[in-house]
Formats: structure tokens, C-alpha cells, sequence
């Protein structure tokens, strides 16, 4: 958003290619409200690059005007999907367009959070007509660390709201006889979280999708395998649904 060489090199990629624009500091979820001022500037980069979809996080990150350099969760309640919502309609009409938002990693259960996640979701979706950015392996991470179904997670999910499918690598850290996943982004997508890939596009058909790796990067051309695995998949899904058109 600073603008300089890196704005310039996305401008002529973006000559060329489809743009998804994914933001980490909105902090939807932050009780002191939206920084106006990170809004413009996301502003400004939107109007220029004209990308095809905006997404952000379900997760706060402001707290007192410092900024935490992290997505921290936030309890699933009343209130919360309230503050969330008005935040969400806040952007979208500076936007002017619908914002996605995403569903977190997590690794701990709030003692008051009555909502499950996904209907958090969803019912965000209904109240401020924004979409959904379905992040598999997170919902993975998520109910490895803190019980549940991914299968059940994923299927719970509206499906007309989605808009964007994310797929990326995580760490096994064990922590006094307990295993942890970490959503690092440093790795292979698993296996099982291929599968549960499988899973969403057969009941949602083709969605945009984007394979996350920007930590420990390896050779680009464990990058390329990694996006042709995830385009044979959708190229198989769309098939099936121009199959199903037809019939």
C-alpha cells in the first residue's frame, strides 16, 4: 500500500493476470473500531489495481492504536457479530463491493463463545451480503486443535457465499504430550486437507483458488506442483458441474 516498486511490478502482472487482494490488518474484529486511515489506503490500492475479489480475516489485530502484528481470535457472541458487522458493512461501502472473510486458525476455545464459527460465518454473510473466503486448511488446523469435524466444518459452510477457496501447509509441533498444528504456510498442502479440497468442490463446484506458501519457500518448482495439483482438481470439478448443467 506504500506504493514503490513492488506497487509497480503488481500493476504490470496485473496487465496480464486476475488479482486477489488479501488483507491482514483491517482487523474486523478490534472493540476500538476500523483505522480509518489503513481503510484509505486499502481504499486507494483497490481503485488502482482493480482486482477481481477482497478478502480479510476474521480476527483482530489493533488494540489501543498499536498494532499486534498478529490475527488474534475473538469470542463468537451476540456482540462480537455485531462490532463484526458493522465493520464489514463499513468497508464494503467504502470499497464499494463485497469483501470476503475468511475463517481463522486457531488454537484455543474462548470459555464464552456460544456461537460455533461456521454459523459465525454465515450468519455475517446474511446480515451484510459479504462473501466467504473458505480456507480449508485452516479449517483443518482448527478442528485438529480444538475437537471437531473438518468434513462437518466445511459442509456447514453456505455454499452460495463462498467466493474464494485457500489451501496451504502447516506445522506438527508436540508441547507436553499434546500435538499442535501451526498454520504456517512453510509446507506441502496435506494430504488430508487435499481431500477435504476434494470434498468442498464437489459440493460447491469450481471456486477461484489460491495455494498459500510465504514462509520457507522452496524451489519454484515445488510451487508449480503445488498449483497444478490444486487446477487439475478444479478442472475435474468443473466438468462434473458442466456434466450436471447439462443433464
Amino acid at each position: 500500500m506504500g506504493g514503490g516498486l513492488g506497487l509497480r511490478a503488481l500493476l504490470d502482472l496485473r496487465r496480464d493476470y486476475p488479482v486477489s487482494i488479501h488483507g491482514v490488518g483491517l482487523s474486523l474484529g478490534s472493540a476500538d473500531g476500523l483505522d480509518g486511515i489503513h481503510l484509505e489506503r486499502l481504499a486507494a490500492l483497490v481503485e488502482r489495481v482493480e482486482p477481481a475479489l477482497v478478502s480479510e480475516h476474521l480476527s483482530w489485530s489493533v488494540s489501543g492504536g498499536t498494532y499486534l502484528n498478529h490475527l488474534l481470535p475473538l469470542p463468537y457472541t451476540e456482540e462480537s457479530l455485531a462490532l463484526v458487522s458493522e465493520h464489514v458493512r463499513r468497508v464494503q461501502n467504502r470499497l464499494g463491493r463485497r469483501l470476503l472473510v475468511e475463517n481463522p486458525s486457531s488454537y484455543l476455545r474462548f470459555r464464552e463463545s456460544p456461537i460455533p464459527e461456521v454459523e459465525f460465518l454465515n450468519a455475517l454473510a446474511r446480515r451484510t451480503g459479504c462473501g466467504l473466503l473458505c480456507d480449508v486448511n485452516n479449517a483443518y488446523v482448527t478442528c485438529r486443535n480444538l475437537g471437531g469435524d473438518p468434513g462437518a466444518y466445511l459442509d456447514a459452510v453456505d455454499a452460495k457465499s463462498v467466493g474464494e477457496i485457500h489451501l496451504a501447509g502447516h506445522a506438527v509441533n508436540d508441547a507436553d504430550g499434546h500435538t499442535i498444528l501451526i498454520d504456517d504456510h512453510g509446507s506441502r498442502v496435506a494430504p488430508a486437507v487435499w481431500q477435504l479440497y476434494g470434498r468442498v468442490l464437489g459440493r460447491l463446484g469450481p471456486v477461484a483458488t489460491l495455494v498459500e506458501w510465504d514462509t520457507d519457500l522452496p524451489a519454484l518448482a515445488v510451487l508449480v506442483e503445488e498449483a497444478a495439483a490444486a487446477d487439475a482438481m478444479l478442472r475435474a470439478a468443473a466438468r462434473v458441474d458442466a456434466d450436471a448443467n447439462a443433464a
